[in-house]
């Protein structure tokens, strides 16, 4: 079993920078690839970011490549989301997620999921 808590979501203006925390509790963390999804109102979950459970091999999203980075701290079983240049668009509820399956895209192939955080950017 794996628990994770978001945190670090919060209102920020466009161009600004957050940074999303993921601390996880249960002995098998290091071994779960982890990812970032998020939901904004009116639409279906989708993929930010994953990462394998080393921290050797990643994954983004077309739309925040080169703006978001995936990061994780096997010792302190936390992952972090650092989003930069934020937009509009990026505003949701921001949930991490743990798979033996992965680093993958799939929601469906994660098993654990936080109860989420919620990022808002106004422009």
């Amino acid at each position: 079993q794996v628990q994770l808590v978001e945190s670090g979501g919060g209102l920020v203006q466009a161009g600004g920078s957050l940074r999303l925390s993921c601390a996880a509790s249960g002995r098998s963390f290091r071994y779960y690839a982890m990812g970032w999804f998020r939901q904004a109102p009116g639409k279906e979950r989708e993929f930010v970011a994953t990462i394998n459970w080393r921290g050797t091999n990643t994954d983004y999203a077309d739309s925040v490549k080169g703006r978001f980075t995936i990061s994780r701290d096997n010792a302190k079983n936390t992952v972090h989301l650092q989003m930069n240049s934020l937009k509009s668009e990026d505003t949701a509820v921001y949930y991490c997620a743990a798979g033996q399956n992965g680093p993958v895209e799939n929601p469906d192939e994660y098993n654990y999921w936080g109860q989420g955080t919620q990022v808002t950017v106004s422009s």
